[in-house]
């Protein structure tokens, strides 16, 4: 559809520009994003229209005239069609209108109080188990020792999966999750990752199998007793969520558990304030995912020529939320790059999660995670510093530390075993 508008081509309005390269972290980039971010809202950046201002990018993600490409990694890296494609198509990050509304309402209805209750105590008797491998050390490399090794556990305990079987799901969601990340690598191998992909959804298959017979208070259960005027999951769509979940709530939590521990090390006092003030744990998890996130930006393309913010953006045009600079977005927040836990300024909601159709649905289970991830850390050790480089990866995908060695002085006389 071509629309008569005297709007200016977003692509031809002389906006400012982001010439920042593909292996380029959010810090990389912060100096030209404030230098655009003053002249306007909008940048053209080495992908395309990059959306800066907080209000036109929340404004951007709940518009459904821009809708996320299906298969859009994958086509990153060379792949248009084929079993893996179709597969990535039909997930619920792949669907969108009636068919991805129809899956979000029973979904929703599975999340309930009962499916995250037990988390608690797994979460906090993981967390325990990883800082006992490394307190008498003194040091350790955060991102291998704490956070790679830490989601995988809750994301199987939330679906039911016993303890003997995590790792199983860790080598898998590890295959996998190469079908999701944006820069192309030279070890693809998209056999592989079907192979993956298959035995977890056998598995997956005998999990539900075995529910339909005894359902429990895990989130598969909740997710088969899930109903809207009389439609139900099927064993299709059930093993699509659980795989969906798995990738959604490991590199997620991973990348942005890493980004938070680094941001609190370099803010002591923040640090202190969280260990002496848990009741900020909530609040902590927000502020470190505005200023230091996981998930920078959001792809969307105009799904026909859309007229927004001023601009005409042609159909098919590639278009990315940048919520790294929405989230410091000056004329939102206050002193928008200071850290700090306890910030008393009435803001809006953080855009990481993304918004819209699509807005995360484990939304509050990550910040769950997060935060009790985070109490145990602060209460267990003292005085942590960083003692080496902590590169990030691209801001082009999940991104976050490669490496975060610290060391610490010394362990909190409060266990948080109790």
């Amino acid at each position: 559809m071509t629309m008569n508008s005297t709007a200016p081509n977003v692509l031809d309005a002389g906006l400012p520009t982001l010439s920042y390269g593909l292996t380029a972290s959010p810090l990389d980039i912060l100096d030209d994003v404030r230098a655009a971010q003053a002249r306007a809202p909008i940048a053209i950046g080495p992908l395309g229209p990059e959306i800066l201002s907080y209000e036109l990018a929340r404004d951007f993600l709940r518009d459904e005239r821009f809708r996320l490409p299906p298969g859009i990694t994958l086509a990153a890296q060379g792949i248009t069609s084929g079993p893996l494609y179709d597969k990535m198509a039909n997930s619920l990050l792949g669907l969108n209108g009636a068919p991805h509304t129809r899956l979000r309402k029973l979904v929703s209805k599975a999340f309930t109080p009962r499916a995250t209750a037990c988390l608690q105590d797994t979460i906090r008797e993981v967390m325990n188990e990883l800082i006992d491998r490394v307190l008498d050390a003194g040091r350790c490399d955060v991102v291998t020792a704490i956070a790679r090794p830490y989601p995988t556990p809750i994301m199987c305990a939330l679906i039911g999966a016993p303890r003997e079987d995590w790792r199983l799901f860790a080598d898998w969601t590890e295959e996998v999750f190469q079908a999701l990340n944006f820069q192309p690598d030279v070890n693809f191998d998209e056999s592989a990752i079907m192979r993956a992909w298959n035995e977890l959804d056998a598995y997956v298959d005998d999990m539900v199998t075995t529910r339909r017979v005894n359902l429990t208070g895990d989130l598969l259960s909740e997710l088969i007793r899930a109903e809207s005027d009389g439609d139900r999951l099927t064993l299709d769509e059930l093993r699509m969520l659980v795989a969906g979940f798995l990738m959604a709530g490991t590199d997620t939590t991973r990348n942005q558990l890493a980004a938070s521990v680094q941001v609190l090390c370099e803010h002591p006092d923040q640090w202190r304030k969280l260990r002496d003030h848990p009741e900020l744990a909530m609040q902590a998890v927000e502020e470190s995912m505005r200023h230091s996130p996981a998930a920078s930006i959001v792809p969307r393309a105009a799904t026909e020529d859309v007229e927004f913010g001023g601009y005409l953006f042609p159909a098919r045009t590639f278009v990315l939320a940048n919520t790294f600079a929405a989230n410091r977005d000056p004329a939102i927040y206050a002193d928008a790059d200071r850290f700090d836990i306890a910030r008393t300024d009435h803001l809006p909601p953080i855009l990481t999660f993304g918004g819209g159709a699509h807005y995360c649905l484990g939304a509050n289970l990550a910040r769950r995670e997060l935060a009790e991830a985070l109490l145990v850390l602060t209460r267990r050790l003292d005085a942590p510093r960083r003692v080496g480089p902590a590169p990030w990866k691209s801001l082009l995908g999940m991104t976050g530390p490669t490496t975060l060695p610290i060391e610490f002085t010394g362990a909190s006389l409060e266990s948080a075993h109790a």
